[in-house]
């Protein structure tokens, strides 16, 4: 399979949870493992990556399963992919890392430290909800009526799952940060649900940004990911 050029040159490839994924690494230092969303691949952080580097992480951003270099599959659950991350961890031999997902990302985030618990040192998310009735109503109406046309089983995936009980999130104790946009595509409530339920959050809701616009090709989210990796 060709790979795109990245960082280092061309992307690197390891066998995890029974499937190969692609990942880019770049710089040196503590470690951070970067989760992009449903129908993204790790480009999506290409300026927060670039910002990290800079700031003295070492960062590692995966391609998840079906996306970006790796194929396609038929069918996606997010137990699956919270599996592929923390088999991705041990077996790059990370030292309790910090993670950052978007959207998607965040989903895999907090199952896998659920699932896991103590293999984060610290996580944060954008953008998540622990259930498809956290994400706003026209978006669903939408995205249900499009896939019911023409199914894309990402779209499946997003509009079946997950089901994270709110109160698991208690026995998450490392430091997480939650983000969310003002105009964001999760519902205020459940991005408040989730910072309520995990016992050492930071919750940040950005004015006038979206689901990603603070995060795509903007040194926003970046800006805020140190400040709270300094702090932590």
């Amino acid at each position: 399979m060709q790979t795109d050029k990245d960082y280092d040159g061309e992307l690197k490839k390891v066998t995890v949870n029974n499937i190969s994924l692609y990942y880019a690494v770049a710089g040196e230092g503590k470690p951070i493992v970067m989760v992009h969303g449903n129908g993204e691949d790790h480009h999506l952080f290409d300026t927060e990556i670039r910002q990290l580097v800079d700031a003295g992480y070492k960062v590692y951003a995966p391609d998840s399963r079906g996306h970006g270099a790796n194929e396609p599959l038929s069918e996606y659950h997010y137990c699956d992919m919270a599996e592929d991350m923390f088999s991705f961890i041990k077996t790059l031999g990370l030292d309790r890392p910090v993670l950052y997902g978007h959207s998607d990302g965040g989903i895999i985030g907090l199952m896998l430290e659920i699932s896991h618990p103590g293999t984060l040192g610290a996580l944060a998310i954008s953008g998540t909800n622990l259930s498809p009735e956290g994400l706003e109503p026209s978006f669903l109406e939408e995205f249900t009526a499009k896939n019911q046309e023409e199914p894309d089983p990402l779209v499946t995936l997003m509009l079946t799952e997950p089901h994270i009980d709110p109160d698991s999130l208690e026995n998450i104790t490392l430091p997480v940060l939650v983000t969310a946009g003002e105009n964001d595509l999760i519902l205020r409530s459940e991005t408040e649900l989730i910072a309520k339920k995990l016992p050492n959050s930071t919750m940040v809701i950005l004015k006038g940004q979206d689901h990603g616009s603070y995060i795509a090709g903007s040194e926003i989210m970046g800006e805020i990911l140190i400040d709270f990796l300094n702090r932590k």
